[in-house]
């Protein structure tokens, strides 16, 4: 398959469910417990239906055919202006996935730039995301670079 024979189209509210169970396959490659994540999952698929229908989190899948084998989103953020911007609304890159057997396309790269070009079209400039080791390569062609963020995560039980 090449490029061109998926077909990109933006996810509804309807696809909550399907977009909770790529993340659960993302974090899932990246070594994460899936008895832990199945603890979050309808947890995780609420809150993404509430996000897609109020316009917080926008997503395109990738369709070959008519079987959705890949994804990925944003999450807009309220912040307040910083130094590097007068903007409120920053960009968080989320739920890139693409299912094993169509890995090595450049599709994931795709995704992505669908996102950044929505981010533009917005007049948004600070993106942001996390990455996997096998997704930073990609990121970073796009031109991502580290940050200092630091993460605590308090005690406490998951899903609640």
């Amino acid at each position: 398959m090449t490029l061109s024979t998926y077909t990109l189209r933006p996810a509804t509210v309807a696809d909550a469910a399907l977009i909770q169970r790529q993340r659960d396959a993302m974090f899932t490659d990246m070594g994460q417990d899936p008895a832990r994540l199945a603890q979050v999952h309808g947890v995780g698929a609420t809150w993404l239906r509430g996000a897609l229908g109020r316009g917080l989190y926008t997503g395109v899948l990738a369709e070959a055919g008519a079987e959705v084998v890949a994804g990925a989103g944003v999450l807009w953020q309220d912040l307040p202006p910083n130094a590097d911007t007068g903007l409120t609304v920053r960009a968080y890159v989320l739920n890139v996935y693409v299912r094993p057997d169509h890995r090595g396309r450049r599709l994931a790269r795709r995704l992505v730039e669908h996102l950044l070009a929505e981010c533009a079209a917005r007049g948004v400039r600070l993106v942001s995301l996390h990455a996997s080791e096998a997704g930073r390569p990609t990121y970073e062609a796009l031109g991502f670079t580290p940050t200092n963020e630091l993460r605590l995560t308090l005690p406490g039980e998951a899903g609640a």
